[in-house]
Order: structure tokens, then C-alpha cells, then sequence
């Protein structure tokens, strides 16, 4: 059970009670009279064959408040793009699949290309960017929940908690972030939030001072949580990486458009597990190393808006901060671990510490070498003004491909 304790300078909603799900659910149906709900799920097709996604699936058929449910399909063939029609089929909310990878939705993301409006790069973020504008154009939803597809210890009442603050009418605000102990199978587990973010915070308000960006991203107790929700009008001005820095960037798009009071983050299960990334440490193309660079140049991107130079003399201040205030860590997470009757392996957290100390010189170098370097993709506010029909041709595209292929 949490405790009741306020950090930073965010709102944190506590599970205190165990509150019966039933009774949250039971106010979230009468809340969606005045605030539809929706729910995204950017997808692999490979996560229609793994063991998370299917009963994710089963849990949200039970779910009796959404009005939408907005799947984003990755890396699927036509084949397999007809196969998840009929695995999503079984929900009872309306529901669409948008294939990414179909003819209908290469064509319109080649026109947004031609002009500098679409994502750059495959990923998380692009799957996101085009569900999220989706959403926009079928007007079903005021408040919107978007959380992974392998999470293997999915229950529906992560949702209802998710989603909750940004439906309660008589709440304010606008974005909710959830959190949870990262602990499965008797082993503390989210390395790179552990060994990697908060150390990285620490050692850049120790190194810059009094930094309120900073205090603000130090107040998340799980910034990398793939699980966030958010009112409809947040889906327009949003700038986001398509890179692995999603998390990140939306945490800074969140400071950057709102006030702290309209931010918040909540509790939403007691343990959660999901697919695990490899570490890679031979490889900065993949996994956990890629994950950690493209992180660590999100942060110091918007330090960067707000006027800070950086060099290499700084960046090596700050690897060398890093890396002992990490250490440090290690030993915090360990004796936690041993008092809780857990797992924890100090030779592979401080190799770990060692690579991640590593791809900050490796970010550094990257940013300085790539100045003009722009992963955000831009806002729907921004695309709609330059191509204004584009989101109703979105729906289009999406209702012909479901009228295509839903009954062959």
C-alpha cells in the first residue's frame, strides 16, 4: 500500500483504500455521459501472437465505460492486417484498427512526407502520432487513456485508474501519468528509470542549480510509464519524438503547454510486468542502449530551448556526476530489494551503469554534432493547418480499409 506522501511539484493520486474497481468503474460510466472515453493501443502484429495482448483484450471486453477503442498495427501485412480485425473483433466498444503499413495509410503518410509533416522514422511514436489523430477526427472521446500492448499482468483496473483522473468532471486536469513498482518474479526491474533517469536529474540540478524543468521531471516516480492519459484538446498542440524519447518528450510538451496543477500522476496497480528490452551492450543501435541515448538527448533538448550551452568539457561533467551519484543508487536499490525479500544482481546494475554512462558522452556527442537535428513530429494544429481535410481523409482511409477487409 502507498503512502500518502506529496514529492515535487506534481500531484500524486495514491491507491490508499483498494478500492473495489466496480465502484470506480460504476462512477467512470456515469462520468462518460458528460466525457466519452477512448482508449489507444499502439501494436506490433506481433503482439497479437504473444501471451500479453490477448488478455488485455479479453480484460477491456468487460470494460463498460469506453466509447472508443483506437488500435495502431505495426509492421502487418494484409493478411495479417485481416487476422487482427477478426483477433479485435470480440470487443463490444466501436472500435478501429489502423493499418499503418496498408496502401491507404502509406499514401497519406507519403503526402504529409512531401511536406515535412510526418514522422521520420518507424516506432512507437509514429503509431501513436497517427492514433492520436485519429481520435481527433472521429470525435467520439473527451478524455483519452493510452497504455502498451505487452503488458503481462494486465488488469482492467489499471485502466480504470489511468484514465479516472481525466474523466472526473469534477477534476482539472488535463494529463495523468500513471506509475507502479516495477517488480515481477521477485526482482526490482526498470533499469533505465532506476540507473539511468532519476541519477541523470540529480546530476544535472547538482551541475545546473536550481532548474524547474528539472524538479518537474524529478517529481515523476516512473518517467518512462508508457501508461498516460489526457483530455482531447492536449491531442492538438503535442509535439512528440518519434524516437524512443516518446516518454520524455511528452512529459516536456506537458510542462511546456500546462500548469503544474493541471498535471497530475497516479498509482494505478500494484505489480506490473512487460516485455524487457535487451540490454545491448555491444550495440547502441538497439535495445536498451539505443533506448538510453535517444532518452538522454531528449533531456538535453529541452535544456537547450531553455538557453543552457552545452560542450564536451560539460557533458564530461556530467557522465562523471552521473556515474557516481548511479553507484550510489545501486546500493539503495540492493539493500531495498534484500529487506523485501527480492532479487538483485550488482554486477549486471553496474554494467548497466557503465553502458549508460557511456551513451551520455555518446548523446552529447550526437547533439553537438547534430545541431539542426528536429525528431519531434509536428503537431496536429500545425498539419491540419497545412493540409485542412487531412483528418477527415484519416478516417476515411481507415473506415475503407475496414469495409475492405473485415468480411473477406
Amino acid at each position: 500500500m502507498a503512502d500518502f506522501y506529496q514529492n515535487g511539484v506534481v500531484t500524486t493520486l495514491h491507491n490508499l483504500s483498494r478500492r473495489p474497481t466496480e465502484e470506480l468503474e460504476a462512477e467512470l460510466l456515469r462520468f462518460s455521459q458528460k466525457r466519452p472515453m477512448a482508449l489507444i493501443l499502439p501494436s506490433l502484429f506481433s503482439e497479437l501472437e504473444g501471451e500479453a495482448l490477448p488478455h488485455i483484450v479479453e480484460e477491456l471486453t468487460q470494460v463498460p465505460y469506453l466509447s472508443e477503442i483506437v488500435i495502431g498495427l505495426d509492421r502487418a501485412t494484409q493478411d495479417q492486417y485481416k487476422h487482427a480485425l477478426s483477433f479485435f473483433d470480440k470487443l463490444p466498444q466501436h472500435h478501429r484498427v489502423l493499418w499503418n503499413d496498408g496502401p491507404r495509410l502509406k499514401a497519406i503518410d507519403e503526402e504529409l512526407q512531401a511536406q515535412g509533416l510526418a514522422p521520420k522514422e518507424l516506432g512507437k511514436g509514429r503509431n501513436v502520432w497517427y492514433c492520436m489523430g485519429y481520435v481527433l477526427a472521429s470525435n467520439r472521446a473527451e478524455s483519452v487513456a493510452l497504455h502498451d500492448c505487452d503488458i503481462v499482468t494486465y488488469n482492467k483496473d489499471l485502466l480504470a485508474k489511468l484514465i479516472y483522473p481525466v474523466a472526473n468532471p469534477t477534476f482539472n486536469y488535463e494529463f495523468c501519468k500513471g506509475y507502479y513498482a516495477r517488480v515481477a518474479n521477485g526482482k526490482i526491474n526498470g533499469r533505465v528509470s532506476r540507473l539511468l533517469v532519476t541519477p541523470l536529474l540529480r546530476a544535472l540540478k547538482r551541475i545546473m542549480g536550481d532548474n524547474e524543468y528539472l524538479e518537474f521531471m524529478d517529481s515523476f516516480r516512473y518517467p518512462l510509464a508508457g501508461e498516460f492519459s489526457f483530455r482531447r484538446d492536449v491531442l492538438n498542440d503535442i509535439r512528440i519524438p518519434s524516437d524512443w524519447g516518446l516518454e520524455i518528450g511528452v512529459l516536456s510538451e506537458m510542462h511546456r503547454n500546462y500548469s503544474h496543477n493541471r498535471l497530475c500522476q497516479a498509482d494505478i496497480c500494484d505489480i506490473y510486468d512487460h516485455k524487457h528490452q535487451d540490454l545491448s551492450l555491444n550495440n547502441d543501435q538497439g535495445g536498451l542502449s539505443k533506448m538510453s541515448i535517444d532518452i538522454t538527448k531528449a533531456i538535453f533538448r529541452k535544456l537547450a530551448t531553455q538557453g543552457y550551452t552545452f560542450s564536451n568539457e560539460m557533458f564530461r561533467s556530467i557522465k562523471a556526476t552521473y556515474f557516481r551519484i548511479a553507484l550510489d543508487f545501486i546500493e539503495t536499490y540492493h539493500n531495498d530489494a534484500v529487506m523485501n525479500g527480492l532479487t538483485l544482481d550488482i554486477h549486471s546494475e553496474e554494467k548497466a551503469v557503465e553502458m549508460f554512462a557511456s551513451n551520455i558522452m555518446k548523446a552529447g556527442e550526437n547533439f553537438l554534432a547534430n545541431p539542426m537535428e528536429t525528431p519531434f513530429i509536428p503537431s496536429w494544429n500545425r498539419v491540419t493547418s497545412a493540409v485542412p481535410d487531412i483528418l477527415e481523409r484519416l478516417l476515411e482511409a481507415v473506415e475503407a480499409d475496414t469495409a475492405e477487409f473485415m468480411e473477406k
